[in-house]
């Protein structure tokens, strides 16, 4: 029997030909990296291959490691297998890994969305046999708002707690969610402060995007200073005392996962905003479509439904175990800040 050019093993997602692991979440001698969360760029690998973009975020990340930054659509060839990275628009620096060898190609997806976000490379489709895909929101119910409306909302929501003499605070994850409302924040309100592992991340990226002025919170940071403006910070800190010395506030989440209601009175947050990294369920069917790939490899989040709806629709799709999640780890992030009022 034929071995699959990427197979699904208990160290991560393997090429046994190239000797080289894609994503892997054990250590291994050889990974080449989608992008910098840290569900999919973990410590203690020999060598790293990744985008350029993306190396001083794992570098910030995983401390000095052995890494090799890589151009959009620039081949390499590691034992007669070709691989090559192109954009996936998750995050700044997010790739889909192509691998091919004697005209088989795969290509497998990390995590990714095919709305232009402004600060990452917009997705590209990528023609191939064998298409990996997450299916983080992989249900129906999921269909994104264009993000120009959210933000003016977001942006909007801001100017009414001004008004009321609160406190903004909004959560997104510190690598990309942030970065991604940072940009198109309207400083014309008021200021933006921001949680340590927001400002340490924005610090890395900065060289790459031009994004507004932010304030890091400190010890030495007054609540009446936040007043009117607005804070940034990751999920992690909700309901800490970092929050709650910040009274009178408002809070709201920017998340895909603020499409149900129930989502939002879980975690007692006063708004939600319906923003997400991730494809939603049109995103995810026009970009198999696009591949022209007649197998697809569902890989975390609902991967059962969506894989079932494929099959309906004629695919030779079926799912694999991976431990990926939903979102990166915030909490390590959030320890290392030092951020206090």
């Amino acid at each position: 029997m034929k071995t699959p050019l990427l197979q699904f093993t208990s160290n991560g997602i393997y090429c046994e030909k190239a000797g080289v692991y894609l994503d892997p979440w054990k250590p291994v001698d050889h990974a080449i990296i989608s992008h910098g969360h840290a569900d999919h760029s973990r410590y203690g690998h020999k060598k790293y291959i990744t985008h350029h973009k993306n190396v001083p975020i794992i570098l910030h990340r995983l401390g000095e490691i052995n890494v090799t930054g890589k151009e959009w659509g620039e081949t390499f060839i590691i034992n007669n297998v070709t691989f090559s990275l192109h954009p996936a628009g998750h995050i700044i620096g997010s790739s889909q890994i192509r691998v091919e060898h004697k005209g088989e190609v795969w290509v497998f997806t990390g995590d990714y969305k095919t709305e232009n976000d402004g600060i990452s490379t917009p997705y590209e489709p990528i023609k191939c046999d064998t298409f990996i895909t997450e299916c983080t929101f992989g249900l129906p119910a999921f269909k994104w708002t264009p993000q120009a409306e959210v933000l003016e909302n977001i942006n909007n929501w801001w100017a009414e707690n001004k008004a009321e003499g609160k406190t903004s605070i909004l959560f997104g994850y510190s690598l990309g969610k942030a970065q991604r409302l940072l940009k198109y924040l309207n400083t014309d309100i008021g200021e933006i402060y921001t949680h340590g592992a927001i400002e340490n991340m924005t610090e890395v990226l900065r060289p790459l995007v031009d994004f507004p002025k932010t304030t890091l919170i400190t010890r030495e940071t007054k609540k009446e200073q936040l007043l009117g403006n607005i804070v940034l910070a990751p999920p992690s800190a909700h309901g800490s005392t970092w929050i709650r010395k910040m009274v009178p506030y408002v809070t709201a989440s920017a998340s895909g996962w603020m499409t149900f209601r129930g989502a939002r009175r879980r975690r007692a947050i006063d708004k939600g905003f319906v923003l997400s990294d991730h494809c939603d369920w049109p995103g995810l069917l026009q970009s198999i479509e696009a591949t022209g790939a007649e197998k697809i490899i569902c890989t975390h989040g609902y991967t059962d439904i969506f894989s079932k709806y494929l099959r309906e629709q004629g695919y030779d799709a079926r799912t694999e175990a991976t431990q990926y999640g939903e979102e990166e780890n915030e909490t390590a992030l959030a320890s290392k800040s030092t951020a206090a009022i």
